[in-house]
């Protein structure tokens, strides 16, 4: 009885058993699967056969013939990239949407402060400025230049817009002398020992130059960002990785397994051995994210191109003012240097007074009339926004294979125990350790097969791109600028930077510099501090300048 029990037993196993094995030489589930995927195979073998033709997958009993296994390296290279592409893209639309806002967000600002200081100062002082306007116009003219990437110094650029007004006012307020070039360009000289716009240029310059030189640094790091992750996300799989990925995304179709998935872990060290080149970008480009978030804090505080655009009418105009109640001390004081002009035989200075020159006739805007607010927003809000995503996008380069190998994409689950996955030869665990990120970490790789010793050089390329703009980044953060022509094509720096550091807040210092004087009838070797010019009284436009310039900075504070 014993004996009949243990033949019924064993004939059962072998009954299984065969009825296993005609299962898995079945290849239906197969061609079903593949159809699915898309794939147009003229021939899937019925049932298993000899898998001596294959090169990537196991060559035991086979459901792939040659033909499957080229497609399927070819759909498995198709799929990274697309997977790549998709992980980083929510990356690469927002540097493309938020460059273009900051871009919009300047240039506007710009033309805002153009128009709103030519109306004002049309209204304000009427023909005189009219027929000096292109001085102003030339002013921001070279801020656009400069801005969108011309090789513009802005200290020189706004030493010589004060030098170029100072020539104009001093030409009119002694219309009664004839005042030719060379004596211009005497008086050019002097300008900083004069100070006849008082101390605004100099606050105006540092104000200027750093807020200048932070939006458009921050401006060009967001085009190289958006150029070096455009670049990066377009992968170009190696033949090793190629074999690899097929091995683990397709191979288990030949093994008449088609809806078992990789193991996760398999999945990482295929991923982290085919985006090794990418991982290393992660340091540098890190250090990149972390100096746009610096120069960020500098647009929300003291380099906030906003507030220092916005008011240069009521400080250009304040400048002005200081000129006219100066005028007679900072014409004696160039007669002193640059010699006596001869008349021009139009009449005395009394015929023409300042007043005549610079007539305050001013009328507040109304609400209706202020300007539109650059590109619909405030730069603080835009600011607030592009931080908040930038932090988010640390580390991205080198978690790709995590977000690559997620259960609703690539893999079974996470567990590490799983015996329901492909490990790459079939239905099991998955035993070896992942490896860590980087290219020279991938040098025992059991999944790809990498040359540690070969970079990449297209990544080298967007590693040293990423290298110059932290570089510039961490420039513009101390208020300094350096010319250099970036791997991405932006434009050059101007040279031109305040040498401000962190200490340094609001103010500079620059020294003056004497120089040689022209002119005839010389009384003396330049400007003098003379007690003699305080005997000259202040012109009789002083009240009424003030005055003008008192609404100017009231209607300011009620815009």
């Amino acid at each position: 009885m014993l004996r009949i029990q243990t033949v019924l037993w064993t004939f059962s196993l072998l009954s299984v058993a065969a009825g296993s094995d005609f299962k898995a030489r079945n290849c239906s589930g197969v061609r079903e699967a593949s159809i699915a995927k898309g794939f147009s195979f003229e021939n899937v073998p019925l049932q298993q056969m000899s898998g001596d033709h294959l090169r990537v997958c196991p060559q035991g009993n086979t459901c792939c013939s040659s033909e499957m296994e080229d497609k399927f390296g070819q759909q498995s290279k198709l799929e990274l990239e697309n997977m790549v592409d998709e992980t980083s893209n929510e990356l690469r639309s927002t540097f493309v949407s938020r460059h273009k806002k900051f871009d919009e967000f300047f240039l506007e600002l710009l033309e805002n402060t153009e128009r709103s200081l030519n109306e004002m100062f049309v209204r304000t002082y009427g023909k005189p400025y009219m027929q000096n306007s292109e001085v102003f116009q030339n002013l921001f003219a070279e801020l656009k230049r400069y801005y969108t990437g011309g090789n513009v110094n802005l200290e020189e650029m706004l030493n010589d817009f004060w030098s170029r007004l100072l020539e104009r006012m001093f030409t009119m307020l002694n219309s009664q002398y004839i005042i030719t070039d060379d004596y211009l360009e005497c008086i050019s000289k002097y300008t900083d020992q004069l100070k006849p716009f008082g101390d605004v240029p100099r606050k105006l310059k540092a104000q200027v130059t750093r807020a200048f030189i932070a939006a458009r640094t921050f401006v060009q790091g967001l085009s190289v960002g958006r150029e070096v992750a455009n670049r990066v996300s377009k992968v170009s799989s190696t033949p090793a990785c190629i074999r690899a990925l097929t091995k683990m995304m397709y191979c288990q179709y030949c093994q008449a397994m088609p809806s078992v998935k990789p193991c996760n872990n398999y999945c990482l060290n295929v991923m982290k051995g085919c985006l090794a080149n990418q991982a290393d970008l992660d340091p540098e480009w890190n250090q990149y994210i972390d100096a746009m978030l610096l120069v960020a804090q500098r647009l929300e505080g003291p380099f906030n191109i906003e507030s220092v655009m916005e008011p240069i009418d009521v400080k250009i105009s304040e400048a002005i003012m200081n000129m006219q109640d100066n005028s007679v001390q900072v014409s004696y004081r160039v007669f002193q240097g640059c010699g006596q002009p001869k008349p021009s035989g139009m009449g005395g200075r009394s015929t023409r007074g300042v007043s005549d020159v610079f007539n305050a006739r001013f009328r507040p805007y109304s609400p209706e009339e202020r300007p539109t607010t650059a590109a619909g927003t405030s730069l603080d809000r835009l600011v607030i926004d592009i931080k908040e995503k930038l932090k988010l996008f640390k580390k991205l380069w080198s978690n790709l294979p995590e977000d690559i190998c997620q259960p609703h994409r690539v893999t079974a689950g996470n567990a590490t125990d799983d015996d329901q996955c492909w490990n790459g030869h079939t239905k099991g665990r998955y035993f070896p350790e992942v490896m860590k990120d980087g290219l020279t970490n991938q040098v025992n790789n059991p999944e790809v097969g990498v040359d540690i010793t070969r970079p990449d050089t297209f990544i080298r390329q967007q590693i040293m791109a990423l290298r110059v703009m932290t570089n510039k980044l961490k420039n513009a953060y101390n208020g300094n600028d350096i010319y250099f022509q970036d791997s991405s094509d932006e434009g050059s720096g101007s040279g031109s930077g305040s040498g401000c550091t962190e200490a340094c807040v609001t103010e500079f210092v620059f020294a003056s510099t004497e120089a040689p004087v022209v002119g005839a009838d010389r009384s003396g070797s330049g400007p003098v501090e003379d007690s003699a010019a305080a005997t000259h009284p202040a012109p009789s436009a002083a009240l009424p300048a003030s005055l003008a310039l008192s609404a100017l900075v009231l209607h300011r504070l009620w815009r």
